[in-house]
């Protein structure tokens, strides 16, 4: 009984090691300028990772870039993080995003989020929304970069497509299950 204990013991400072490696100091209550930065630099990867990306960006009528978004899990699992909605090209509103989790799980991830709007409904919906939920208030059509999926003509046909892309860390769920997003005042 004393081995299992610490085992377990040494499994939960491993966990922690990773989250704080992952999740970064300033995650919170991030400034515009910041999060602006961090968008930025999510959307130079979202090119660089996802063929076709300037075409799609091109032809939605608004994107939610949520960068470095921070998971982590314990049987419990949490996660957050801040981005910008963006409107041809240029920042209109923030928000955050956050979702937890109940089930066999355990680590942490860092990943960039992208809601890629396609219909002007879709993305006025979304604005009109106090606390937009996925799968509740929208559904999205989700690729996930890296598992060998690829935007094809019906998914490009949906109304909000969203991608997970350059996950960092050790947890294995790319969803968007249950993830609320409310705006910010920023």
């Amino acid at each position: 009984m004393k081995s299992f204990n610490i085992q377990w013991s040494i499994r939960v400072v491993l966990l922690i090691m990773a989250i704080s490696l992952i999740i970064p100091a300033n995650l919170f209550a991030k400034t515009a300028r910041e999060i602006d930065a961090s968008a930025d630099a999510a959307i130079e990867r979202f090119h660089t990772q996802v063929a076709g990306a300037q075409k799609l960006i091109e032809s939605s009528k608004g994107m939610l870039v949520m960068p470095n978004v921070a998971k982590g899990a314990f049987i419990i699992g949490a996660q957050y993080g801040e981005g910008a909605l963006r409107i041809g090209g240029n920042t209109v509103d923030y928000y955050n995003t956050i979702s937890g989790s109940i089930g066999f799980q355990i680590g942490g991830q860092a990943k960039d989020i992208i809601l890629l709007f396609m219909t002007d409904e879709a993305l006025s919906q979304f604005r009109a929304s106090s606390g937009w939920e996925t799968g509740l208030d929208g559904n999205v059509a989700l690729i996930t970069i890296g598992a060998g999926e690829q935007a094809d003509t019906r998914t490009l046909k949906e109304a909000i497509i969203g991608f997970v892309f350059d996950a960092k860390g050790l947890i294995a769920d790319i969803s968007l299950k249950g993830a609320k997003f409310t705006k910010l005042n920023k």
